[in-house]
């Protein structure tokens, strides 16, 4: 099939594209923008989208920096998924969102795709929402009117609907650096033919010097209209011993399963022809489980390098 009749606008600058959204903000159909067009250039020509304009924003190079700022790392939003996994700065600083990057797609989609634009496609089995809200990751939206900022948790709305307006671009995410002694971990349970995630847990934890989980962040994507922050089971993890954590056996790993699953007792969750509600709601609790698991065990082993380190 072939996309509806559109016009093709190619911009030169940021503050070129920022104009052309503003003046066509209010237009019957709505300007869509091409990044790397992963997730546009079906909804094209599947016909769920028929944009009258096409702004392709993919030649502004500045976008796609990756800097080292003092506290944070600052990622532009057309930085492709191959760069993020690639990038020594993340792997080192951010490690979760390297991980999370080289689990999209395939290697075509990850050196095509951009962060930027699968934060804004916000499909509900999209990777990197869960990451962004495990890491209180910050998003700079651009228009003629200035910038702002606008934080994850306040970015997901609701089904493949974000916090941007018509007339506005993401142009960078702003993500804090872990701490030496945290861990981190995204695991999935994939829809084989597209990669996208059915179910899929990003979890951070840090250890004090006691061996005590402290400031746990869990988010979970795939199973309802938009990511979530597991809040209960953040409550329940955070001043548990690593070694507790590790004891628990099997009865209790399975009440805490359930327990993860509970996140989803308030919500509608997604039911297709790849998993139902039920078997959605099993695999929260299942992925999240085995997310901290991985995301504990590399804090104790950052933890332990890091004292081998010092007595050095």
């Amino acid at each position: 099939m072939h996309s509806a009749p559109f016009t093709y606008v190619r911009a030169t600058s940021l503050e070129e594209a920022t104009r052309f959204l503003a003046e066509h903000a209010h237009e019957e159909n709505d300007t869509k923008i091409l990044a790397g067009g992963q997730s546009l250039i079906p909804l094209l020509k599947l016909r769920f989208a028929a944009p009258a304009y096409l702004l392709d924003i993919a030649r502004l190079e500045t976008l796609r920096e990756i800097h080292d700022r003092t506290n944070a790392i600052e990622i532009g939003s057309l930085a492709t998924h191959a760069q993020i996994e690639s990038s020594p700065l993340l792997r080192d600083a951010c490690p979760l969102l390297a991980e999370t990057a080289a689990e999209i797609g395939d290697v075509q989609v990850r050196h095509r795709g951009t962060i930027g634009g699968s934060l804004a496609h916000a499909d509900p089995s999209g990777d990197l929402p869960a990451a962004a809200l495990a890491l209180n990751a910050q998003l700079t939206l651009a228009s003629v009117r200035g910038e702002r900022v606008v934080a994850a948790r306040d970015f997901f709305v609701e089904l493949m609907t974000t916090a941007l307006e018509p007339d506005e671009i993401i142009t960078s995410i702003r993500i804090p650096k872990l701490p030496k002694s945290s861990g981190s971990a995204y695991v999935k349970f994939r829809q084989q033919a597209s990669g996208f995630a059915i179910a899929g847990v990003a979890s951070i934890v840090e250890l004090d010097e006691a061996g005590k989980i402290v400031n746990p962040r869990v988010a979970v994507t795939g199973i309802g209209a938009v990511p979530y922050r597991a809040a209960r089971v953040e409550k329940k993890l955070a001043g548990m011993s690593h070694e507790r954590f590790g004891r628990l056996d099997s009865s209790e790993f399975s009440e805490f399963a359930t327990f993860s699953g509970l996140e989803t007792r308030d919500m509608d969750v997604l039911s297709d022809l790849h998993a139902g509600e039920r078997y959605r709601r099993h695999l929260a609790g299942v992925y999240t489980r085995r997310s901290l698991s991985q995301a504990i065990a590399r804090a104790l082993g950052h933890a332990l390098q890091h004292a081998r380190t010092r007595n050095e």
